[in-house]
């Protein structure tokens, strides 16, 4: 999507009535108690780490070897201690055999040190490639959704998508996959080994597996419900600080402080009691499976000294088989340790692919269709539409434009007005009709292609946290700056931006908060002139400029409109007299439309509007 295109869509956010984005009821981050589908999750996930195969094989073959050499080292520990023999009650010291195995044992050791570094190493870089490559795709599918959906869902939330639960992720396999990879290899590896040296202890080492079984999967069952929970609160919690944040000046100026304060620290308790929950439920695992071990330690010691006293087993085996026991439960209570992090993680997991899995915004067909040919001929037919089901916006509009007209489009708030620029530009799709441009119905039309005809200045204006000139470039990123600044002068944007200290180059503040709404109104119209557009759309224009400013942009606005065709939706029915057309909105539908003369002279609804504007100001 162009820079222009994503542009129009940021302030397309806003252009539903009756209300700020992300209040529908189909708001996000309220996922069910648990994960719907965790071997689909984890087979997507998997399929994001297997997109950096390099990395994922030196991985595991690190791994590999690694923990080979740590299943190794105990049997190794074994004949050591085994050169050193008691008989007789004499002490006698095979001092060649001890020396060598303790120098194989140090090698095992060392070795095994610095791969495990190059294996945590890999896993660090796979994790941050493997997130990388998830940010990318997601960022991206968010910027190709349909602007209902970012109407309807909290912005909060979204970005807690991006950040939160991706970086749950990215933890996830950093720290637990190499665990889980590793620990079925130490599995398989210890439990040969145990068999090869006792199959008895191998059977009474088996009752604290299935302890270990008993205890993980009860306390899995209780996390399973408490860290969905916990992710779904976390982003109300950030759904509500960015409503806060955006919406400052509003709490200060109602002073909703309080309110505010109380509502945050109701969602901020919940998600204290959950998170609690959560991390003692998480933090028990471990305690309990370490329990569960040393049950383990003391059968193979009583067991293993009575099987030497037979003289079953030796001394050595022993301490081989102890150190066995504890590696071949060490997997399982590091998987359990981990479980609330790995469940944390498919919980955002879904959330993520949630978004990924979402239906792309219609890009249009792949009819012939030229910017460059655009003449403007606009048909609206048996329009039928309506943001919530059940409650029609528009019903039956019809409205014609001819090429290089200047049409108004007034009416009462709620009436359709931004409506039907929504669906001209398709940020929203109609429910029945048919749209043309120039004959075409603009669903045959690339999207691009058609809202790069389009050029819009809306009412609530979008500055971006760059200089002046670039978001002036907006507009149209090729332009030179000689382009640029012919554009600010027209729309007197050169008025202020000449005299600051950085001029054109200077910095703007996140929302352009270090300019007036006026400014910045104007920064939107010059954007909208360099864009150079065949159809031109003027939501509300100059609604935040002063009279005399308006005057000074009203020939640079008609200049600007000569010859294109022109859609205007105003309040300020004083700056839409000379329109060409203007159509009067209600109840969905077009109640009258005729130059302001006619209109003014039938004594209908646009002399209600008109007469009632000017008694107030007469009053």
């Amino acid at each position: 999507m162009s820079r222009l295109a994503d542009n129009k869509n940021k302030q397309a956010i806003n252009l539903r009535p009756g209300g700020g984005p992300g209040r529908g009821p189909g708001a996000m981050g309220m996922p069910k108690e648990k994960p719907k589908n965790v071997k689909a999750s984890l087979k997507r996930i998997i399929s994001y780490i297997g997109k950096n195969k390099n990395l994922l094989y030196a991985m595991l073959t690190v791994m590999f070897i690694a923990t080979l050499l740590n299943v190794f080292a105990p049997t190794i520990q074994a004949n050591a201690i085994d050169a050193i023999t008691l008989t007789e009650e004499r002490l006698t010291i095979d001092k060649d055999a001890l020396f060598m195995w303790m120098a194989v044992l140090g090698g095992t050791y060392l070795l095994s040190a610095v791969l495990t570094y190059f294996q945590t190493l890999f896993a660090a870089k796979l994790s941050q490639y493997t997130v990388r490559i998830m940010r990318k795709d997601l960022f991206a599918r968010i910027s190709r959704l349909p602007i209902r959906f970012i109407d309807t869902h909290k912005h909060g939330d979204i970005m807690s998508r991006m950040t939160n639960d991706v970086e749950n992720i990215s933890n996830s396999v950093s720290n637990s996959l190499g665990s889980l990879i590793s620990g079925i290899i130490m599995l398989i590896g210890c439990f040969v080994m145990m068999l090869i040296h006792s199959w008895q202890l191998t059977l009474i080492s088996m009752i604290t597996i299935v302890l270990t079984l008993f205890v993980s999967a009860n306390l899995s069952k209780l996390m399973r419900k408490y860290f969905p929970m916990q992710q779904r609160k976390l982003g109300q919690l950030n759904g509500q600080i960015e409503e806060s944040v955006t919406g400052y000046k509003t709490i200060k100026a109602f002073t909703r402080e309080s309110k505010v304060c109380e509502e945050f620290d109701k969602t901020s308790d919940e998600l204290k009691r959950i998170g609690i929950k959560a991390q003692i439920l998480g933090g028990s695992m471990g305690p309990c499976m370490n329990c569960v071990g040393n049950i383990g330690f003391l059968l193979i010691a009583a067991f293993g000294g009575w099987f030497a006293i037979e003289g079953l087993i030796s001394v050595g085996t022993i301490q081989a088989f102890i150190v066995y026991s504890k590696q071949f439960t060490r997997p399982i209570n590091e998987i359990a340790n981990q479980y609330a992090q790995l469940q944390s993680a498919l919980a955002g997991a879904e959330r993520v692919f949630e978004i990924m899995d979402s239906e792309p915004e219609d890009m249009g067909g792949n009819e012939p269709f030229e910017i460059e040919d655009v003449k403007g001929d606009l048909n609206f037919k048996d329009i039928e539409f309506a943001y919530e089901k059940g409650e029609p916006v528009l019903k039956d509009f019809d409205l014609w434009v001819k090429s290089g007209q200047k049409i108004a489009i007034v009416g009462a708030t709620g009436s359709g007005k931004t409506t039907v620029v929504n669906l001209l530009t398709r940020f929203y799709d109609i429910d029945g009709g048919t749209i043309t441009l120039d004959g075409q119905n603009i669903r045959n039309i690339p999207i691009d292609k058609l809202r790069g005809s389009i050029g819009i200045v809306l009412q609530d204006t979008v500055i971006f946290s760059e200089t002046i000139a670039q978001n002036i470039r907006y507009g149209r990123i090729d332009a030179t700056d000689e382009e640029v600044i012919a554009a600010a002068k027209l729309a007197r944007v050169d008025d202020f931006a000449s005299k600051l200290a950085d001029g054109y180059d200077t910095m703007l503040s996140e929302g352009g908060s270090n300019l007036s709404q006026g400014q910045r109104q104007l920064i939107s119209i010059a954007r909208a002139v360099l864009a150079d557009p065949k159809i031109l759309i003027l939501d509300e224009a100059t609604s935040s400029i002063d009279t005399r400013t308006e005057m000074h942009i009203q020939q640079a606005m008609i200049a600007l409109m000569k010859g294109r065709t022109s859609l205007i939706i105003a309040h300020r029915l004083s700056t839409i007299r000379d329109a060409d057309k203007i159509v009067v909105l209600g109840g969905g539908k077009v109640l009258e439309a005729g130059d302001h003369e006619d209109l003014l002279a039938k004594k209908g609804a646009y002399y209600d509007l008109y007469m009632s504007q000017f008694a107030g100001i007469a009053t």
